[in-house]
């Protein structure tokens, strides 16, 4: 895939509810992820596996109350960003929060070989 097709791709599986699937189709095994905050775990995580259990951890924790994603926008060959804004609440306290979010991705040899999340704190 082209980069554009993977940054296609990635926004219409995220509008589309299939962040999973982008996972398994469009990111390399290796790809890292890397995250603006500490959330417990670190702000860095490698691997497929460990990125799947970020969306596990994120899926327990938060409802999605509504997502709207902007992009993509592509920078050079290798890479693009896409801007999230989120409607969440905190399963555990019920906080209710709309934030926005920049995520940078990184592609190499047709896959997301690495992610970049800025937000507020």
């Amino acid at each position: 895939m082209t980069l554009q097709e993977i940054a296609d791709e990635l926004i219409v599986g995220c509008r589309e509810d299939r962040a999973r699937a982008n996972l398994e189709r469009l990111y390399a095994a290796d790809a890292v992820s890397v995250e603006a905050m500490d959330m417990g775990g670190g702000t860095v995580t490698a691997g497929l596996a460990g990125i799947r259990g970020k969306h596990d951890w994120w899926e327990a924790n938060f409802t999605v109350h509504g997502l709207t994603v902007e992009g993509p926008f592509v920078h050079g060959d290798d890479r693009f960003a896409v801007i999230f804004g989120m409607d969440t609440e905190n399963k555990t306290s019920g906080v209710r929060r709309k934030d926005r979010e920049i995520a940078v991705y990184h592609v190499k040899d047709g896959k997301i070989v690495r992610e970049e999340f800025f937000y507020s704190r």
